[in-house]
Order: structure tokens, then C-alpha cells, then sequence
């Protein structure tokens, strides 16, 4: 079994923001599994989440017998500075091992649309996955980490981005950064980075999280 967690804030005033890109790309993992109108994900208060399991049919290297795995697919509804509370109730329900817990999230540090998987490590100051680590006891689990940019080495965004403008005297400019929504020249690239997000998890179920480290991984 696997568990695969989208970081991200619930609620409406935080959809679409960068830092819920993690939400944005469980939903389209699922959106491409699924046929049209099956159920999507279902609010689980005992794990504080938006939970949904599949079967990911998985071809055997002889091509002809199908292996099921199944797949636990969740978006903490905690706040994502304790996104561990989720994770870690989860992951003891089911009895998962860290190495099979993939987390997706947002990255300052990756360039915008950029892919990095890896297993373990510090939370490069990601409070959510802090907080997974400290839930877990372990930093041996996988991330897909999705860079977002920084807006350090975006000086002219404030002009770009009115309301991170706002955000920005209000909470501080990565803060404002992070929380803020995509903007319209950034929309085709994210659409991109979605793509290549979602066919990097299938490739992890069908050949393992290693070959589609390896094969999505950007240098």
C-alpha cells in the first residue's frame, strides 16, 4: 500500500495558492485516474483529511498478469504547519512503512516547474514537512518537491501580482509569496509542471518511486 499526501491550507481563501500545490496535484492525479463522475475525495474527520483509496493496476514485467496496489490518496485538512497530525494518524491506521509515504509539495528552492524526488533528509524549512518528521519519528520517507520560484529572484512581481503586494506588507515577503495565487504568466507553466508532476507518481506505481526519480527528476 502506498500513501500519497498532497500538502496544502483548506479552505477557499487558500485555493489555487501556490503553497497548495500539493492539494492542486492529488486532485489531478485523481482527475486523470478516474472515469467521469466516479466519487472524489471524502472528508474523514478521524484523520482530519480528504481521503480517497484506489487501485492502481500495475502490468508484471512479463506483460501478462496485473499486480493491485492500493493507494491511499489524502489531503490534510490540519493547516499545513501541522499537516504531521494527518499523516501520521493515517499512517499508523494502516500500518505504512516511510518508504512507501510519498509527500508532494511546494518548493522555494526549486526553480518554477522544476521536479525533484528524494527520499529523507531535512524540510529545507518546509513547515509541513517538519512537521511530517517529527509525526513519523523519521525523515526516511519521499518527497515531490515542485518548485514554486522564490521571490527573491522575482523583483518585479509586484507589479505583476497586486494582491501578493498586499500580502506582502501584511505577512512579509515569502509569506506573501507562498500564499499568494498563481498569476496569469505563471498558468501555462504550472500547467506543464502538472503534467509532469502527475505522470511522475504513475511512473512511480508502475516501475517504482526509483526509475521515476531517475527519469523526472530535473537537473
Amino acid at each position: 500500500m502506498k500513501l500519497i499526501v498532497g500538502l496544502g491550507n483548506p479552505g477557499d481563501k487558500y485555493e489555487s495558492t501556490r503553497h497548495n500545490l500539493g492539494f492542486i496535484i492529488v486532485d489531478k492525479f485523481l482527475k486523470n485516474f478516474q472515469k467521469v463522475n466516479e466519487e472524489g475525495f471524502k472528508l474523514n474527520k478521524k484523520f482530519k483529511s480528504e481521503v480517497i483509496q484506489i487501485e492502481w493496476s500495475r502490468r508484471s514485467t512479463d506483460e501478462k498478469t496485473n499486480t493491485i496496489e492500493k493507494v491511499v490518496l489524502v489531503k490534510p485538512q490540519t493547516y499545513m504547519n501541522v499537516s504531521g497530525n494527518a499523516v501520521g494518524l493515517i499512517s499508523s491506521f494502516y500500518k505504512i512503512d516511510p518508504d512507501d509515504i510519498w509527500i508532494i509539495h511546494d518548493d522555494l528552492d526549486l526553480p518554477f516547474g522544476n521536479l525533484k524526488i528524494r527520499k529523507g533528509g531535512a524540510s529545507a524549512g518546509h513547515k509541513g514537512v517538519e512537521s511530517i518528521i517529527e509525526a513519523l519519528g523519521t525523515d526516511k520517507f519521499w518527497r515531490i518537491r515542485v518548485g514554486i520560484g522564490n521571490p527573491h529572484n522575482k523583483p518585479r512581481l509586484d507589479q505583476r501580482d497586486s494582491k501578493f503586494k498586499i500580502l506582502k506588507g501584511k505577512l512579509g515577503e515569502v509569506n506573501g509569496y507562498v500564499l499568494g495565487k498563481f498569476y496569469g504568466a505563471e498558468k501555462g507553466r504550472l500547467r506543464e509542471a502538472l503534467k509532469k508532476t502527475v505522470k511522475a507518481i504513475e511512473a512511480g506505481l508502475e516501475k517504482g518511486i526509483e526509475r521515476a526519480q531517475n527519469q523526472y527528476n530535473t537537473m
